[in-house]
């Protein structure tokens, strides 16, 4: 197993290119399941998830194939068309659902298309239950009979699903594209209310419209569902991570460098953005990218709250708190989406860090100078954030089960030595 090496204090100057989202790709490639015809998606981002995602649609029949890539040896640009002429299996084993939870997300699409599905519980990160109860009353509602049992889900509409109006109890990303997914081929008109409103939706959106979906209300909370027969087939490109680029624009204001994040688009991270500018910080659209720069400048620290989008991004909160290790001064971090989402924070207290947590509330009290220190990785997201502390650390950071990282940021460590961070990647004695 390998592990990321960082040698702490190098400013970061120059370019980083982002790649496209994982978090619009896995819904995308879902939404294969709803047409016999090929979906093409561009700007695919090479990453663990993509592959299991690949694995399970795979087992269900669909044809997974790279039709072509452009740029930087092909991890820039990757094209994958999907096929699924025919859903050869109905059921989503746990062998490969456990691994990712966005592989509930082929429930809705195949109850649509086979008026059957069984899927497996899924897994994920540890950062909380994340139930999926809002899926499966979704569903319900649009006509499905839904069993659990075993550990599996069994969702059953053998004369299809209906149109029907929903009010989702609590904003849910992954429940609004399963659903959206769903209505698109329901009998009749759905109304979501309460709907997640991320740029990752309206990506899913935009490509179901292309493929034939009627969908209107598309960036707000109410979303109005015309279900259609069938879908085509159509090609899209996948929006710019917006968690990536968020992460490197911390990276830039963590080391007091300037770095150009080419492709990102500022829009879609205004509240963090508007943040970061309160630490020091300048961030701004410029040459079609956003413009990160903290020369010169001391960082502040700024009291920050998780929200659903618009608000400050929950998956851009451990990369947050990392940064206010070294600022001047204290700052509240209140987390409100997940409830054990502060796993990193042991981890950056070897580090040196000064930290305290009680329940959703960590307090970070900056300190001079962080140390570097060997470290474990426990999800995704406090991945990059003890990449962040090892950047500016006082001699060498090993984070370790950086398999975490490898699910959701593409060649981090060769995108931060292009712009002058002192990381590689060696194997883990």
């Amino acid at each position: 197993m390998d592990k990321i090496r960082i040698r702490g204090g190098q400013t970061l100057n120059g370019v980083i290119r982002i790649g496209g989202a994982k978090n619009a790709a896995l819904p995308l490639m879902a939404a294969s399941l709803l047409t016999d015809e090929a979906l093409v998606l561009s700007n695919v981002p090479h990453l663990a998830d993509i592959t299991t995602m690949a694995n399970l649609l795979g087992q269900h029949g669909v044809l997974v194939s790279l039709e072509g890539q452009a740029g930087n040896g092909g991890h820039v640009g990757r094209v994958m068309s999907l096929t699924a002429g025919e859903i050869t299996s109905t059921t989503a084993p746990y062998d490969l659902v456990r691994r990712m939870r966005a592989s509930v997300l082929v429930l809705g699409p195949i109850v649509a298309r086979e008026g059957v599905a069984t899927v497996s519980l899924p897994g994920g990160c540890a950062i909380g239950t994340r139930p999926v109860d809002i899926h499966l009353s979704g569903l319900e509602a649009l006509g499905a009979e839904i069993e659990v049992e075993a550990g599996y889900i069994r969702a059953s509409a053998p004369k299809g699903l209906r149109g029907a109006r929903y009010v989702f109890p609590k904003v849910s990303v992954g429940a609004t594209e399963n659903l959206l997914l769903a209505a698109s081929l329901a009998k009749g008109e759905t109304i979501f209310e309460n709907a997640a409103r991320e740029p990752e939706i309206t990506d899913l959106c935009e490509c179901l419209i292309a493929m034939g979906a009627k969908i209107d209300g598309v960036g707000t909370a109410t979303l109005t569902v015309q279900g259609v027969d069938r879908l085509h087939g159509a090609e899209h490109s996948i929006m710019p991570d917006r968690i990536e680029a968020g992460t490197y624009a911390m990276a830039a204001a963590i080391t007091g460098g300037t770095v150009e994040l080419e492709g990102a688009r500022l829009d879609h991270i205004e509240a963090a953005a508007a943040q970061l500018r309160k630490t020091g910080t300048t961030i701004e659209t410029r040459n079609g990218g956003i413009f990160v720069s903290r020369a010169n400048t001391e960082l502040l620290a700024v009291d920050v709250e998780t929200d659903p989008y618009p608000g400050f991004p929950t998956d851009l909160q451990a990369q947050f708190l990392a940064l206010m290790t070294t600022a001047k001064g204290a700052s509240v971090i209140t987390e409100t989406i997940f409830e054990n989402r502060f796993m990193h924070v042991p981890e950056l207290q070897r580090m040196g860090a000064d930290v305290t947590t009680q329940g959703n509330t960590a307090v970070v009290r900056g300190v001079d100078q962080l140390n570097g220190a060997p470290v474990m990785a426990s999800d995704l997201r406090a991945s990059a954030s003890l990449v962040l502390a090892g950047l500016v650390a006082d001699g060498v950071t090993e984070v370790r089960r950086i398999y975490h990282l490898d699910r959701g940021y593409e060649r981090l460590e060769e995108k931060l030595r292009l712009v002058g961070a002192d990381v590689e990647r060696v194997e883990d004695s």
